[in-house]
Formats: structure tokens, sequence, C-alpha cells
């Protein structure tokens, strides 16, 4: 019994705090990817989304060329978001961000540690994979950060380098806006097809 999921970073957002919408770059990003899905030869059975806005026009965008449902699940927010703690500063939130990145246990002012956002993703995908009748192919639509907080848990060190060399030192600039990484979970076992693959951009 196999599920295949379709990690999808949101397209390129509005650099200001507070939960953002898509740049006009970043709609075209999502344009591309939904063209690029609705045009793969496999049927999507269900499109899943993180509540933030970013996410959900992502996520639109593919509902529209591959006529297929979305629904919002609070479990693909990002680990924490600019703009939730009031008066923090874009450096201040960098600097947290980094504290939680090399510290995954780090439980920062606002959000959740890294630990705890990959375990969240985690259990999404096993719920999703255990519902699910076999040979589903679903797509997620979320965040770069909670993509990486899920495979650093998830994988052995040994195995996300095969995909980029100290994986988990440069965890944070390894999933560009837009990009699809696939996995493929059966029999218990969880595998990486692809790893955030921006091909269906260029």
């Amino acid at each position: 019994m196999s599920t295949i999921f379709h990690l999808v970073r949101h397209g390129l957002k509005e650099r200001r705090s507070g939960d953002v919408s898509l740049t006009p770059e970043g709609a075209l990003q999502a344009e591309s990817t939904a063209r690029h899905l609705a045009q793969g030869a496999f049927p999507i059975s269900k499109i899943v989304t993180s509540p933030l806005q970013r996410a959900k026009e992502t996520a639109e965008r593919i509902a529209f060329y591959t006529r297929c449902p979305v629904t919002e699940d609070s479990r693909l927010r990002e680990r924490a978001n600019w703009g939730d703690c009031p008066d923090q500063t874009f450096e201040q939130f960098i600097a947290m961000w980094d504290q939680c990145t090399s510290d995954p246990d780090y439980i920062p002012p606002v959000g959740d540690s890294a630990k705890k956002a990959g375990q969240r993703l985690a259990f999404l995908l096993d719920e999703l994979h255990n519902e699910e009748p076999a040979n589903r192919n679903i797509i997620v639509v979320t965040h770069g950060g909670l993509i990486t907080d899920f495979l650093v848990q998830a994988f052995t060190e040994r195995e996300l380098n095969v995909w980029h060399p100290d994986f988990k030192t440069l965890q944070n600039h390894l999933i560009p806006e837009c990009s699809i990484t696939k996995l493929i979970y059966d029999k218990g076992n969880r595998t990486i097809e692809a790893f955030a693959s921006i091909e269906h951009l260029i």
C-alpha cells in the first residue's frame, strides 16, 4: 500500500511581516507548478495546504488546473512566521530562526521548535498514508522550513547528504520557492524520490 506525496513549497512571498501574499513572480511560479502537476501522468487525489495565505494561493492555482479540492491543515503552518511576535524586526526573526535550526529543541517565543514542527508534518503524512486508499498521489503545499524540519528528523544524515552535501548545515537554503520534493510511503518505509526539484520552473 503506497502513497506518493508531492511536497510543494509556496511561491515567492512578499517581504513584509504578517500573513503575506505571493508576489507577482510568486504567482507565476505557482501557475507553472500547477500546470506541471496537472500534466503529470498520475491522478491527484487530494491537495492539503498550510492555512497561511502564500501557501493557500499556491494551492488554489494547483486546484484550478487539477480540478482537485483543497483542504487546510494547521499542522502545515511554518515553524514560525515573521509578524507573529509583535514588534519583532526581520533581523530578530532571522536570529530566532537560526537558533531554532541549530538547536531543534529550542522553543522560540512564538511558534514551535524545529523538532515539534517536523513532528507535525510527520504525523500528518502518516495519517494521510493510513487513511487514503493505496496508490494515491497527494499534493502537500507548505513551507521550506517545515519541509526541512521534517526531513532532518525522518531521514538519516547519510540519506540526506545523497541529495546535497552537508544537508543539515545548509538546510535553510535548500528548498526553493515552488520546488517539489517527492516522497514514497510504502509498507512502513519512507523514500525520497526527488528533492527540491525546480525543473518545471525553468
